[in-house]
């Protein structure tokens, strides 16, 4: 297997392109702002050219996946959901290992979810499916999807696999990228990492002795979480204090052992370890996590003590995870004004469930 290191891209394309950058309509957004319901962005959506990899999933959940505007929107309705902002349904673009292809495809995926949520944008919005195959062509995707078609921004399903025997593996985090994360950060749009299932490589090698930890039980947050801190160690958010990144599912675990992570991270910088921070400090200024698909009252409290209340944002997992699970659950946390028995305070339910997504998102610019 080979870690797909690239050849250095200039940021000579990338500075030719920014003049073309058109400017942002000044109009004020308008969305089903109710002052009240919550606000979901790790949601699954697909269209039939990417879902070969979802062929083992039962039909209804394949249903789900495809549909926006019938059962999706009425259990955003019966749950209270405010807004919606859709993604490409993993491991979508990350797995075609054609450049060209995937290229193409990414294209035409986010024509079709724009095109899809076009007359319903009171409720729906959209992250741009990318191929991380070059990060220039990746980086004017995401301009043309921000500029013309109005995304807040995009998802990568973790590394995107190429060759020819899907055995190489490009990661984000090396300098190499670095026009991407200067169009993302020049864009001022967060990036979601989301995981995604391993190149048939990985999997035998890693979970052949336990195929049930494949999926959401391991997998995922093993995966992730290294490319997670390897843009820590890397210097990514060195280079571009102002990146934003979402990281799922309470944070692939990752705000669950930062004093670890962090006490053997600083005993290597003698090694040669640049990063001039430590991931917990990142935590504060660079990365979000979301609760999708991880609905507990208890780890939510502990990592609101590691990371702060206000790094962490709603989110379901949808369909894979339900909607009224969800809702119910960030319901329960009370946030009644002088109520006893609270999870969080009004101002803390409210700053989960919606404000900080509207200020990430720049929903009321």
């Amino acid at each position: 297997m080979w870690i797909m290191r690239l050849v250095p891209s200039s940021l000579t394309l990338l500075a030719s392109i920014s003049p073309l950058i058109p400017t942002p309509c000044l109009a004020r957004r308008k969305w089903n702002d109710t002052g009240r319901g919550t606000i979901a962005f790790e949601e699954n959506w697909g269209v039939p050219e990417i879902m070969g990899p979802l062929a083992g999933v039962s039909p209804q959940l394949q249903a789900d996946i495809l549909d926006v505007h019938n059962q999706r929107l009425r259990r955003m309705d019966e749950n209270g959901i405010d807004f919606m902002i859709l993604s490409c349904a993993t491991p979508c673009i990350q797995g075609i290992s054609s450049p060209s292809l995937a290229a193409s495809t990414a294209k035409s995926v986010n024509d079709q979810l724009a095109s899809q949520i076009s007359n319903n944008t009171f409720r729906f919005g959209a992250l741009a499916a990318l191929s991380m195959h070059d990060p220039v062509e990746a980086a004017q995707e995401l301009n043309r999807t921000v500029k013309e078609l109005g995304f807040f921004g995009a998802l990568v399903n973790d590394y995107q696999q190429a060759g020819d025997n899907n055995d190489t593996l490009i990661y984000y985090d090396g300098p190499q990228f670095d026009p991407f994360w200067k169009m993302v950060t020049d864009l001022d749009v967060p990036v979601y990492f989301h995981p995604r299932v391993n190149v048939p490589l990985i999997l035998n090698l890693t979970y052949s002795h336990a195929p049930f930890l494949i999926g959401a039980s391991q997998e995922f947050q093993a995966t992730l979480s290294t490319h997670v801190l390897g843009l820590c160690t890397n210097g990514v958010f060195d280079r571009f204090p102002t990146l934003r990144v979402i990281v799922g599912h309470m944070g692939e675990r990752i705000p669950s052992d930062l004093t670890r992570i962090d006490s053997r991270l600083v005993a290597q910088r003698d090694d040669g370890l640049t990063m001039n921070q430590t991931v917990r400090s990142y935590w504060h200024t660079n990365l979000y996590s979301t609760t999708s698909g991880d609905f507990d009252t208890s780890l939510l409290l502990f990592h609101k003590g590691q990371i702060g209340i206000d790094r962490i944002m709603f989110s379901v997992d949808y369909p894979f995870d339900s909607i009224e699970d969800a809702s119910t659950w960030v319901n329960s946390l009370g946030g009644t004004k002088g109520g006893k028995g609270n999870a969080l305070t009004r101002e803390e339910l409210l700053a989960l469930k919606r404000e900080t997504a509207i200020k990430l998102f720049k929903l009321n610019h």
